[in-house]
């Protein structure tokens, strides 16, 4: 599986997970509120803090109807078109945005919705991301693909047979196109029953790809089971406050969530290890004092033929192991050996 590059970052088999820390809409229009999402997606020391930039008029036509989620989300007064005209990103924000990333020292990323979004973005973003809903907005993939950079593309709301269409048509435009997906279901926020991780590892074995997990999960279970499961990637929606006004703060993890997300992540890659079984350093002591030996469990004189009477299985381990009991019976006893004595080799 090829490792791919965004940013400092490395993204694949053995690596950290590469962790996006997802603002969305979450700005609500603010300036300052974005670069204070910055500054805590720094602070929790996420990879990547990551925006969607997005116009009313590209994205939804006036006469959409409203989704039935948008009841719970946002209230009853909006319609598509309306929310996102509100909703929606300044252009002018993405270069104070990518120089406010710099100086913290976490890399900018971008969803772009549009084809003139991917032109706008391109000099302040070292990876494209793509959202499940454009899986099939082959317009936008071919803009995106002839940037010739890394493609994190999300597979929210898709079937299997539509990835692969995605990922072939990237590979048509770009035979060494540097691509993860992300497994994802768009509902939110995502009951547990419907989160199906197993698909993930599905297209990490067919694709032989990096992949990973955009989440819209309460809680952080899920991305760290996803971790656990072998993501390379794990996206999270994030917020100042859960009740704030605005389609993705109900279901986004708030900072302190958000760092514990973060740390929890780092401590399931210690514990994953390199799949060698082997004890640990920590266990070698232990080893050797509560496994068991050899040791006689009654007087042994010199000369005399050890019978399996003699002998019983005693921690420390500092003598013959248990398993060679079979061959220790039937040999000499090469000295006097006083009963609750370990037996080594040299008495044999």
């Amino acid at each position: 599986m090829k490792k791919i590059k965004v940013g400092n970052k490395l993204i694949g088999a053995g690596e950290p997970t590469f962790i996006i820390a997802e603002v969305g809409s979450n700005h609500n229009g603010s300036l300052e509120q974005a670069l204070k999402l910055i500054d805590i997606a720094s602070e929790v020391k996420a990879d990547a803090v990551k925006f969607q930039t997005y116009s009313a008029d590209t994205l939804y036509s006036r006469n959409a109807p409203r989704l039935s989620e948008m009841d719970r989300l946002v209230g009853k007064e909006e319609i598509p078109y309306s929310l996102i005209k509100k909703i929606q990103m300044p252009m002018e924000w993405i270069g104070k945005l990518a120089k406010y990333c710099k100086k913290k020292h976490i890399i900018f990323m971008s969803t772009p919705f549009d084809e003139e979004a991917v032109d706008q973005l391109d000099k302040f973003v070292p990876a494209f991301k793509v959202s499940g809903y454009d899986i099939d907005n082959f317009d936008l993939i071919d803009k995106i693909t002839e940037k010739e950079k890394p493609i994190i593309l999300s597979t929210g709301a898709s079937y299997f047979g539509e990835v692969e269409e995605a990922v072939n048509r990237i590979y048509t435009f770009n035979k060494n196109a540097e691509l993860v997906l992300l497994h994802c279901v768009n509902q939110y926020p995502t009951q547990f029953t419907d989160v199906n991780l197993r698909a993930m590892v599905k297209m990490r074995d067919y694709f032989n790809l990096p992949v990973g997990l955009s989440d819209h999960t309460l809680g952080i279970e899920v991305p760290i089971a996803a971790v656990s499961l072998g993501a390379n990637v794990i996206e999270k929606h994030f917020t100042l406050d859960r009740s704030l006004p605005g389609p993705d703060h109900s279901f986004a993890a708030e900072p302190k969530e958000l760092r514990k997300l973060v740390e929890s992540v780092r401590n399931v890659e210690k514990a994953l290890g390199d799949g060698v079984k082997k004890p640990s350093e920590s266990e070698l002591e232990n080893r050797r004092l509560a496994r068991r030996s050899i040791h006689a469990k009654k007087d042994i004189k010199k000369g005399e033929i050890i019978r399996e009477e003699h002998l019983v299985m005693l921690r420390p381990a500092l003598g013959i192991k248990p398993n060679f009991k079979e061959i220790v019976v039937g040999r000499k006893a090469k000295k006097n050996i006083k009963a609750g004595s370990m037996i080594t080799w040299e008495m044999v």
